[in-house]
């Protein structure tokens, strides 16, 4: 990939603990991805919005208050709804492992744990960025 991955972090729900996040974003920017925050409190429909309006590539989700179940389906829904399949969904945060398969089939690309190094994520980022661009 010739350019830098611009990647949407978002806080769906009524999650108020961003930290998680805000280290994911920091380690991505020091890697040389462009990282666009969207805040806390976001709708599913917010997070759409603004990865189409930026253009992003991929949109990283965390979400620690069990209410993943729905607002990582509904963000790739709406992705599809819009013509924006091209843009992947990741996410992370408290996610049972017995939930990550349907999220899996639902279309979010990968799902990444409490304690998951940030340079794995980077390193998973950088691979799926390269093989969606030889595709």
């Amino acid at each position: 990939m010739d350019r830098r991955l611009r990647v949407l972090l978002g806080k769906p729900g009524l999650d108020g603990h961003d930290r998680g996040a805000l280290v994911v974003a920091r380690a991505l920017r020091d890697a040389g991805f462009e990282v666009i925050y969207s805040g806390l409190h976001q709708t599913p429909e917010m997070l759409v919005n603004v990865a189409i309006q930026e253009a992003v590539d991929c949109i990283g989700l965390s979400i620690m208050s069990g209410a993943h179940d729905y607002l990582m389906p509904e963000v790739v829904r709406l992705l599809a709804q819009r013509g924006a399949s091209d843009i992947f969904v990741f996410g992370g945060g408290i996610i049972p492992d017995e939930d990550v398969p349907p999220l899996l089939e639902a279309g979010v690309v990968a799902i990444f744990g409490p304690g998951t190094p940030t340079r794995e994520i980077v390193e998973w980022l950088k691979a799926e960025a390269q093989s969606r661009a030889s595709a």
